[in-house]
């Protein structure tokens, strides 16, 4: 008996002759920033899955202040350590380095690509000068952070560190995300990072308005 699938004779199919889909990550090494622990729950377990042999790298020099960034690096080190994820930490802290890249441009968004660009720039050159056959960033899981945008600045510094930028959705695991990071126990924060995203999150309030006022009082001048 014959089967018909769309335009397919299933009759004249050799399952004897199926070839599998290979999994993208086989045979690779990729190198996976991660911005906390509970962002990097599902993307470390997804990668894995998608055959990706995975190692972890600490970039954060955006997060503010100096004890926020200490917590936020432990909950990335107590979810290593859970499922046996290699990191490689950046040992300083930079976050002069992001303020003087930002001033000028603290308009939300407009901070955001630098502070993308600053992290992934980072995290490319690490992969590269360590042999890495990709790169990528939990920051693809949160719906708070331009997706596109990371995609584009990824893309771009592949083609300038010679290695490449692996994008998937990681969003649709964020409902795991949730579930990983309290079976875990890990810290959770209440703002993006950046002293601006803090100012924000409790003022309740761009920091746009604040800026049109300066800018006004300087035109005044």
């Amino acid at each position: 008996m014959a089967y018909m699938v769309g335009d397919w004779n299933m009759s004249r199919i050799d399952p004897h002759h199926v070839v599998l889909a290979s999994k993208p990550g086989e045979g690779k090494c990729i190198l996976l920033h991660i911005c906390c622990g509970p962002c990097g729950t599902y993307p470390i377990e997804r990668l894995r899955e998608e055959g990706f042999q995975v190692t972890g790298f600490w970039y954060n020099p955006n997060v503010h202040p100096w004890q926020e960034h200490q917590l936020r690096q432990q909950g990335v080190q107590k979810y290593a350590e859970v499922v046996e994820l290699p990191v490689i930490w950046y040992e300083k802290y930079e976050m002069p380095r992001y303020l003087r890249a930002v001033a000028g441009h603290e308009r939300f968004r407009e901070r955001c690509r630098i502070c993308y660009r600053m992290r992934l720039e980072r995290t490319a050159q690490a992969a590269a000068e360590g042999g890495f056959d990709a790169f990528t960033t939990t920051l693809l899981i949160s719906p708070h952070q331009d997706q596109a945008l990371i995609r584009q600045i990824g893309e771009e510094l592949a083609e300038e560190w010679g290695v490449e930028f692996y994008f998937e959705n990681f969003r649709r695991g964020w409902s795991e995300r949730g579930r990983l990071t309290h079976e875990h126990g890990l810290y959770r924060q209440q703002y993006c990072g950046c002293i601006y995203s803090e100012w924000e999150r409790y003022n309740k309030a761009h920091i746009d308005g604040l800026l049109a006022e300066i800018s006004n009082e300087a035109t005044r001048r």
